[in-house]
């Protein structure tokens, strides 16, 4: 089977060496434009040139993939081949796909049912065939598998062996004696590059629920990343997969202002943007009776879910009943006004702990002043020493932990008042054993770690002055080392070191709060984020649901990058090298510098540049948050 490849002209993703996959041919074509599969006519100038597919270079990320349809007496195993080349076209039903599938197997295959993906593609070496019987062959696909992707498009990693079979019968064709596969394997499986070419991760929106941990309204918006075939109707897709409400991992803490059965009016009509940017959405009548407060949240769900997908964004988003008569007009600039965002809320500084232990304060704009000055009030002092701090996310307070590890102190940074009473205490015997560097979420409460190994605990304190609360991870296999919360409040990144090593991983939390009694916190199902990383050493939210990480690779030496939360890597995310960073600090506007302590001391790399050092001595950079 042969199939089509169109256009190649942006940065993309190559394939593993080594990968043991047939041979794959096609025609790279320089200059022709969109080109269907079935297509009459062929361009009569330009580069034209056979390229084996599995070895594009990374300028040919970009090709358009249309797969062929089986030639007239294929032999079984080049059934096999077609199906799994069709599976990575640019088809938008797999109607090619299902051509290599007898008609009752067609019928009942599900493309949508799930995505797996393995390292290096499917292995269906020709010597794995069974013969079980006349006219009936079997194969088995083999690789490791890396991720699947779910029915609701969320990502999860899964490091494992695949194995799956499949079966061909000599009942297919025209001529009703041609091999077709009567048992496809489920869902689609594909290899990582194909994966990494064909899908893009794209955030949903949804409001916090009261369930979330310190969450009282619905005023925050939360990202849910799912993965969406980026050549096929994005903009319509990922309307779609917002209106089928949250992924079921987020789902307990989350709400979406559209009512459960919400859907496009007309399901199969693509959706498009004016020549001004304008969107407008025809709902089904589930949302007809909705009033203004709920229609300008719906509207904010859209726009922030919409504002990554297209180079412009979307200016303004207007929903319609069924009728077609108007329910809500929303603009980018109102949207602020019903729903806060993480990337709008942009920090006036940067802080880190300097060499005279004190906590001091640089101006966050990258073109700002680097010069760094002692925060206002008793952490700016020295008169407490100390070794790492965090600032909340309005800026008015910091909590600091003591040079030795073992108190946390909470002070004011608009005033010279006392820091009071210690907050925490830790009896750990070892420094490195005692508290983390603690985190506030969006809604003022403060979350830290106490290291000690004869009861390693992790604590939340409502608003930051609260009595601590134990907060309960039942399924979490090690012991946390550092936290760090997201703006929302109901995702949380923690550092786990089990057997000597560190691994990242998100879990998801949760409040229970009865009346007159204190709160119960949990974290919930967490998830590794950085499965491909052997060790991690330090981590930072940077965005709604991408977080910059630390760490080295099997074999690797140490490396900084940005990885999902879902546990998927976006390519070209690798960052410039730094020598021994212990450190790392990110702000959830992505416009803002990282910055990070390392063998150079305080350094921070503003957007298109390279690490620049601020001072020589220093440690612990944070962003508020």
């Amino acid at each position: 089977m042969r199939r089509t490849l169109v256009g190649a002209d942006h940065a993309g993703r190559g394939r593993r060496a080594g990968r043991r996959r047939p041979l794959r041919t096609g025609l790279l074509l320089g200059s022709c434009g969109a080109l269907l599969a079935g297509c009459a006519s062929m361009p009569d100038s330009g580069n034209l040139k056979s390229v084996d597919a599995s070895q594009r270079p990374d300028s040919q990320s970009q090709v358009r993939v249309y797969a062929m349809p089986p030639r007239e007496g294929a032999r079984p195993v080049e059934i096999v081949q077609g199906f799994l080349e069709a599976l990575t076209s640019d088809d938008p039903q797999f109607a090619m796909a299902r051509k290599y599938l007898t008609k009752k197997a067609s019928q009942a295959w599900d493309p949508e049912e799930s995505t797996t993906v393995l390292a290096d593609g499917p292995n269906t070496d020709a010597g794995n065939a069974g013969n079980d019987g006349e006219g009936s062959r079997r194969y088995s696909l083999t690789g490791r598998q890396v991720a699947r992707v779910d029915a609701q498009h969320a990502y999860r990693p899964e490091d494992a062996a695949y194995t799956q079979s499949v079966h061909l019968s000599q009942d297919g064709g025209p001529g009703g004696n041609e091999w077709r596969i009567d048992k496809p394997p489920p869902g689609v499986v594909l290899g990582e590059s194909d994966f990494q070419r064909i899908y893009r991760s794209v955030n949903k929106y949804y409001f916090a629920g009261p369930t979330g941990a310190g969450v009282s309204g619905r005023t925050g918006l939360v990202a849910d990343p799912v993965y969406i075939r980026q050549r096929i109707d994005p903009l319509t897709q990922t309307v779609k997969t917002l209106l089928e409400g949250p992924t079921n991992w987020l789902r307990p803490v989350v709400l979406s202002s559209f009512r459960s059965g919400t859907e496009l009016k007309d399901p199969d009509k693509s959706l498009t943007m004016d020549d001004q940017n304008r969107l407008t959405v025809q709902l089904n009548s589930r949302s007809d009776g909705a009033g203004q407060t709920k229609c300008k949240e719906m509207a904010a769900q859209l726009l922030f879910t919409l504002q990554d997908l297209t180079p412009s964004g979307v200016e303004q988003v207007t929903l319609q009943r069924s009728n077609g008569s108007m329910l809500c007009v929303l603009s980018q600039e109102r949207a602020e006004t019903v729903a806060s965002h993480p990337s709008t809320d942009r920090p006036g500084y940067q802080y880190f702990v300097d060499e005279k232990h004190r906590l001091v304060r640089m101006s966050a704009n990258a073109g700002g002043s680097v010069d760094p000055e002692p925060v206002t009030g008793a952490l700016g002092t020295g008169d407490q020493p100390l070794r790492s701090a965090a600032v909340s996310r309005d800026e008015q307070r910091a909590a600091g932990v003591s040079l030795d590890g073992k108190a946390l102190y909470m002070g004011s940074l608009l005033s010279d008042e006392t820091l009071g009473k210690v907050r925490l205490r830790s009896k750990a015997k070892s420094e490195k054993d005692r508290l983390s560097t603690p985190s506030w979420d969006g809604r003022g409460n403060l979350w830290v770690a106490d290291r000690d190994p004869k009861r390693p605990r992790l604590l939340w304190l409502e608003q930051g002055s609260g009595e601590p609360v134990e907060v309960q991870v039942p399924a979490l296999d090690g012991h946390i080392r550092e936290v760090r919360v997201s703006a929302d409040g109901v995702r949380i990144a923690l550092l786990v070191e089990k057997d000597g090593k560190r691994s990242l991983w998100i879990g998801r939390a949760d409040r229970d709060t009865r009346k007159g009694e204190r709160p119960e916190i949990s974290v919930l199902d967490p998830t590794p984020a950085a499965p491909q990383m052997e060790e991690v050493t330090a981590m930072s939210w940077a965005g709604g649901s991408r977080l910059v990480v630390v760490g080295r690779e099997t074999g690797g030496v140490q490396q900084i990058r940005y990885v999902q939360c879902d546990g998927s890597v976006l390519a070209n995310t690798a960052l410039p090298g730094l020598t021994g960073v212990q450190e790392i600090a990110a702000s959830e506007d992505e416009r803002q510098p990282l910055v990070a302590h390392s063998d150079d001391g305080i350094v921070r790399l503003p957007t298109g540049s390279q690490w620049q050092t601020v001072v020589k001595e220093g440690l612990a950079p944070v962003y508020p948050g």
